[in-house]
């Protein structure tokens, strides 16, 4: 339902959006442990969606390392270059005149302004701006909406600074959804984001690299190839919840079981080994402990399947350490052992 709404909005925006110069949005990608099945939160799920942001014409997206940005992890900006659009012209599509090539009078006189002159802060695409933007068109389009009309759903939005938040209700039943953007690096499955870290301040330019889709995408991957009585994801539901307040991050148990899960025959993920895969899980945090080493799942790892696509540089590099911290800080070690 979830996916389907998002068709539907990216359907209503493009159809309002041919004489404006603004972010075109593609099909939503649904990520997060409750499209990739195995979501720790009995109620209250939360949606994630990642909606990618291709240039409208007469513009081109750069992205350029942010290395000023003091945040773990890839930091990005994403430059808004224009590109001339005077081949159109020539071949008789009135329809736009090139940003390039005309007086600022005739632009502003003739023209919508371009998306330098409204998401952009400089010459950058602004994340809090285009929030904005996005709250204004949900807010917009919504009764145009068959799930508005037809459904008979409410919409709320709720506040967020660097996505867009909204809760859908019917009755006593409501489920919230977190529409994230981002832009694709070239053709992989690695996007930058809108998404926050834990960092409590990000300046709006800046864009955090995330591996949401690629790792949802190695769900989808494992589901095809497992028996149909594949217990992986419950094997992940049950140590996250049974994890939840202490050291080990949600993210930490999942990066374990996508380790397993590409390097253990899927055959052996079935409800009889449910118990026997619970061990494995644990004894695999229990050795990535005793190293203080913890490899991401995504970059540098050359044994990912062939459908998931990285960028180059992405596939040649060591993989971070998610457990760096606890080489940093031995108090912080000693209670996580403790914990395990």
């Amino acid at each position: 339902m979830v996916t389907l709404l998002m068709d539907n909005f990216t359907r209503a925006f493009g159809h309002g959006s041919s004489s404006h110069f603004y972010p075109v949005l593609q099909q939503a990608i649904g990520v997060g442990s409750a499209f990739e099945g195995w979501q720790p939160h009995a109620e209250g799920v939360l949606y994630h969606v990642l909606v990618p942001l291709s240039a409208p014409v007469g513009h081109a997206f750069l992205l350029e390392p942010d290395t000023g940005a003091k945040m773990p992890g890839r930091n990005f900006r994403v430059r808004v270059d224009l590109e001339c659009t005077c081949v159109r012209e020539q071949l008789g599509d009135n329809a736009m005149l090139c940003f390039l090539h005309h007086s600022k009078e005739e632009l502003s006189r003739k023209q919508e302004p371009s998306l330098l002159d409204t998401l952009c802060t400089g010459p950058y695409l602004d994340v809090e701006k285009t929030a904005c933007w996005l709250y204004r068109l949900v807010r917009a389009d919504w009764l145009l909406l068959p799930q508005s009309s037809h459904c008979g759903l409410n919409l709320t939005l709720l506040p967020s600074s660097r996505s867009c938040k909204m809760q859908l209700s019917k009755g006593k039943e409501s489920l919230v959804v977190e529409v994230l953007f981002g832009v694709q690096q070239g053709d992989s499955d690695v996007y930058v984001s809108s998404q926050p870290t834990e960092v409590q301040f990000m300046p709006s330019p800046t864009w955090h690299e995330t591996y949401a889709v690629a790792e949802a995408n190695f769900f989808r991957h494992v589901a095809k190839q497992a028996p149909q009585d594949s217990w992986h994801c419950k094997c992940l539901q049950f140590l996250s919840r049974i994890a939840m307040g202490t050291g080990f991050s949600t993210y930490a148990l999942k990066t374990v079981v996508m380790h397993l899960l590409n390097t253990r025959p899927l055959s052996q993920w079935s409800r009889r080994d449910f118990l026997k895969r619970l061990v494995d899980i644990v004894d695999y945090l229990r050795c990535s402990l005793d190293k203080k080493r913890l490899d991401h799942f995504v970059i540098g790892n050359q044994r990912l399947p062939g459908e998931i696509s990285l960028p180059p540089e992405l596939q040649r590099v060591e993989p971070p350490n998610l457990f760096q911290h606890l080489v940093r800080d031995p108090d912080a070690y000693r209670e996580v052992v403790q914990e395990y």
